[in-house]
């Protein structure tokens, strides 16, 4: 059963980054009609909405695009920002859709950033407490290590509405400013889709995970 499990979640793991990666490449190669890059593209999403205080970066590295709701900044990476592909517009614009959930002060996007110091000792300790209760046959210390993984499988799940509704937020606000034109939406769509998607895999491969550790406590218990 274990090695069934570790089998299903390998699958989804590769078979997710393989599907975000080839809408990826795909839209990136789509230049958009209005030729905006992605810096634009966030500026012009973000002064519509009331949000001209926040910034807009670039950050180095591949996909390393976030919102800093610290510091109320849009950081984009290196390609994102400069390029005008569909693949720029749909990440600068999701990315901008957090700002607005901030803004809104959106439900989920608050209850996700109070747990984040719970869930940076959950990430270190967890492991740890796993590794140590498997090896020493500890197995107080192994559950112990399971519960610290299921608030981070909390953090993960409290993270899918979040993503989707930024997701939402952007193909509205890329439609309603103009920002895309005829089929580029439906482009931007699949792509905030394939994004999403990894999130999902995200939760799936951490239930499996836990299910996994419970099944060896079980069986060390006997």
């Amino acid at each position: 059963m274990e090695i069934i499990i570790l089998g299903i979640t390998l699958i989804i793991t590769l078979g997710a980054q393989s599907y975000i990666n080839s809408w990826y490449s795909r839209t990136k190669r789509m230049k958009s009609t209005k030729d905006m890059t992605g810096k634009e593209v966030a500026r012009k999403i973000l002064d519509s909405n009331g949000l001209k205080h926040v910034k807009v970066e670039e950050q180095s590295g591949t996909l390393t695009d976030h919102y800093d709701p610290k510091n109320k900044v849009v950081r984009l990476s290196t390609d994102i920002y400069h390029n005008t592909s569909l693949a720029s517009i749909s990440v600068a614009s999701h990315e901008c859709g957090h700002a607005i959930q901030d803004k809104d002060n959106y439900f989920f996007l608050r209850l996700r950033s109070s747990i984040v110091p719970l869930v940076n000792i959950a990430s270190s300790l967890g492991y740890v407490a796993i590794m140590i209760g498997l090896f020493a046959g500890i197995m107080n210390l192994l559950r112990i290590g399971i519960f610290l993984e299921c608030i981070i499988l909390l953090f993960q799940l409290i993270t899918l509405p979040v993503e989707f509704n930024a997701s939402d937020r952007a193909l509205k606000q890329i439609k309603d400013l103009g920002i895309v034109v005829n089929d580029e939406h439906n482009y931007c769509r699949r792509m905030l889709t394939a994004a999403a998607l990894t999130y999902v895999a995200a939760v799936a491969t951490a239930v499996l995970q836990i299910l996994r550790l419970v099944l060896i406590a079980g069986s060390r218990d006997r």
